[in-house]
């Protein structure tokens, strides 16, 4: 059911009240109810070309039921005669004027204020501002940091001497670790494969369209526990191996002896 706006409530309120009143001092004999009623009238009268619209309607509905009247045939029964109904009264409002019931329609079907939330951005200059700030940042960032700490870099390489430990760059510490584990075949291919493959698949196997992280509990599981195990490998490499590449604790060579710094 269509909700009534409150400012038509109101209106039809205060209408009742002021059509109540004009009935009682028109019964009193009240001689002002007849001005307030005439100066009720100029403001809520209905325009004339309206009347004569509701008039002429009204009479071309009682022809046409006279002519229906008229048309039955003389020597029908009285009580075989198909009853014809009598036009209802028109409805009659203040001061005789007929009046109509317009539909009431919500404002809110008609025209809507509220804007469509969208949870999509223009990428500039929303997205691409926030990068090239990050990017100015951790630039000014690594320039400040090196001006305190020294690079761990060693020394000139020597053709003829071979270091002990002999470690990878500490991207490849992890495979490198996985290699005095197994076989080279599963160290270096099946296993990373595997890794690869389940990340590139987390996409289709979880087809959440969400974004938020506590929505998509499957691939931000598997994400997890893919940076942790190749963290893992990467911290054993870099502070558990000694000469030798054997296990050792780190306090037993030293970090500062591990990296040479």
């Amino acid at each position: 059911m269509t909700e009534i706006p409150e400012h038509l409530l109101q209106r039809a309120k205060e209408r009742r009240a002021r059509l109540s009143g004009q009935g009682g001092g028109a019964s009193t004999g009240d001689p002002g109810a007849t001005e307030s009623q005439a100066s009720a009238d100029d403001g809520e009268k209905i325009p004339a070309h309206l009347l004569q619209r509701s008039a002429e309607a009204g009479g071309q509905g009682a022809a046409a039921a006279a002519s229906v009247a008229t048309a039955a045939p003389a020597t029908a029964a009285p009580a075989t005669a198909a009853p014809v109904a009598a036009p209802g009264p028109a409805a009659v409002g203040p001061a005789g004027h007929t009046q109509r019931l317009l539909t009431v329609v919500k404002a809110g079907s008609i025209q809507d204020v509220k804007a469509t939330p969208s949870d999509k951005v223009h990428v500039w200059p929303h997205l691409l501002v926030v990068e090239f700030v990050a990017a100015l940042s951790m630039t000014a960032f690594l320039l400040v940091f090196s001006m305190f700490v020294n690079a761990p870099l060693l020394g000139l390489a020597n053709p003829n001497l071979t270091p002990n430990p002999s470690k990878a760059p500490w991207y490849f510490l992890g495979l490198q670790e996985l290699l005095t584990m197994f076989h080279p075949m599963v160290a270096g291919v099946t296993i990373p494969g595997m890794g690869l493959i389940a990340l590139g698949a987390a996409g289709y196997i979880d087809k959440n369209p969400s974004q938020k992280p506590e929505d998509r509990k499957f691939a931000v599981t598997i994400l997890t526990v893919f940076l942790m195990f190749w963290a893992t490998l990467v911290i054993i490499g870099s502070f558990f191996r000694g000469e030798g590449f054997n296990f050792i604790m780190p306090w037993e060579q030293g970090v500062h002896d591990i990296f040479d710094f």
